[in-house]
C-alpha cells in the first residue's frame, strides 16, 4: 500500500509539473498574441503564438487528466491519460523515423519554407526578428547564399526598385567587427552588387540552409539525448500508471464484494471489530 501511495503521488506531481508549465505557455502565447501589432500580416503557416496556446492547451488538458486521475483514483481518467500517451510516444516514434528515412524531402520542403520566409521578411515582426535571430547565430545570411535576398521586395535588386535597401542585405548577415560599439544598421547596402570574395569582407555569404544542416550533425548526440530522454519519460509514466490502475481496480473489486453483503449485516461485516460478533452471538443465545 505505500508503494502505490508512492507511486500515486509521483505521478500526480509529474502531472502538476507539467501542467503548471502548460499554463505559463498559454499566458506566454495569450500576452504574443495581444502584444502584436495588429497592423502586421502574418506570413507563417502558423502563427507562433497560437502555436504556443494550442500546445500548452493541449498539454494543460492531458496533463489534468492525470493529475484528477492519480488524485481521485479514476480508472478512466488514468486509462484516457496513459492512452494518450502511448499515442504521442508512437507519434514521436513515426516521426523520428519518417525524417530520417526521408532527408531529403524534409531538407526540401525546408528549404522552401525558409525562401518564403525570406519573401515575408519586414511584412511580419515575429518573422523577422526570427530570421535576425538565426542569421546572426549562425552567421549566415539567406538560404542558400546573400543573393537570394533579392526575392524579397524590400532588398530586391533591380533599378525600378524604390527601396533604400534595394541590392542590399538585413544587417544581421553583416560581420560585426570587435570594436564596434553601435549597431550600423546600414552595413548590408549594395552587398548583393558585389562578388561573393568581396561581399565576404563585409557579410557571411554562405546560406542558413546548411548551416543549419552542419548545427544539426554537430549536436545530433545532444538532440538524441533529448528525444531519448523524453520518451524515457513518457515510457517511465506509462509503467507508473500501471501499479495505479491495478490499486483501483483492486478496490473496486473489494467494494462490490462488501456491496454484495446483506444490509442488514454490512455494518458489523465493514468496519466492526471481531468482539463484536461475540457480543451478536451471546445476545442471541440469551434469546
Amino acid at each position: 500500500m505505500r508503494g502505490y501511495r508512492g507511486v500515486k503521488y509521483f505521478l500526480f506531481l509529474f502531472c502538476y509539473v507539467f501542467w503548471v508549465l502548460s499554463a505559463v505557455l498559454i499566458a506566454v502565447g495569450i500576452y504574443a498574441k495581444v502584444a502584436k501589432e495588429k497592423d502586421v500580416v502574418d506570413t507563417l503557416t502558423f502563427d507562433p503564438a497560437l502555436l504556443l496556446m494550442a500546445i500548452g492547451s493541449l498539454t494543460f488538458f492531458i496533463t489534468f487528466l492525470g493529475c484528477l486521475g492519480a488524485l481521485r483514483n479514476a480508472t478512466c481518467l488514468l486509462k484516457t491519460f496513459a492512452s494518450i500517451l502511448a499515442l504521442l510516444l508512437l507519434l514521436q516514434l513515426t516521426a523520428g523515423i519518417a525524417t530520417y528515412l526521408f532527408t531529403d524531402v524534409v531538407m526540401e520542403r525546408t528549404e522552401r519554407l525558409m525562401m518564403k520566409a525570406v519573401v515575408g521578411y519586414r511584412e511580419d515582426r515575429d518573422l523577422e526578428n526570427a530570421i535576425d535571430f538565426v542569421q546572426k547565430k549562425l552567421q549566415c545570411c539567406g538560404v542558400e547564399g546573400y543573393e537570394d535576398w533579392s526575392r524579397n521586395a524590400y532588398f530586391r535588386c533591380s533599378d525600378d526598385n524604390p527601396s533604400l535597401e534595394a541590392c542590399g542585405v538585413p544587417f544581421s548577415c553583416c560581420v560585426v567587427p570587435g570594436n564596434q560599439t553601435v549597431l550600423n544598421t546600414m552595413c548590408g547596402f549594395g552587398t548583393q552588387r558585389q562578388e561573393r570574395r568581396l561581399a565576404r569582407r563585409d557579410v557571411f555569404p554562405d546560406g542558413c540552409l546548411d548551416k543549419i544542416a552542419q548545427w544539426l550533425k554537430q549536436n545530433a548526440k545532444m538532440a538524441g539525448g533529448l528525444a531519448g530522454g523524453l520518451l524515457l519519460l513518457q515510457v517511465a509514466t506509462s509503467d507508473h500508471i500501471r501499479p495505479s490502475l491495478q490499486e483501483v481496480a483492486r478496490e473496486d473489486k473489494n467494494d462490490r464484494r462488501a456491496d454484495a453483503v446483506p444490509s442488514r449485516l454490512r455494518p458489523f461485516c465493514q468496519s466492526r471489530p471481531s468482539h463484536y460478533s461475540d457480543q451478536i452471538l451471546l445476545a442471541k443465545f440469551e434469546l
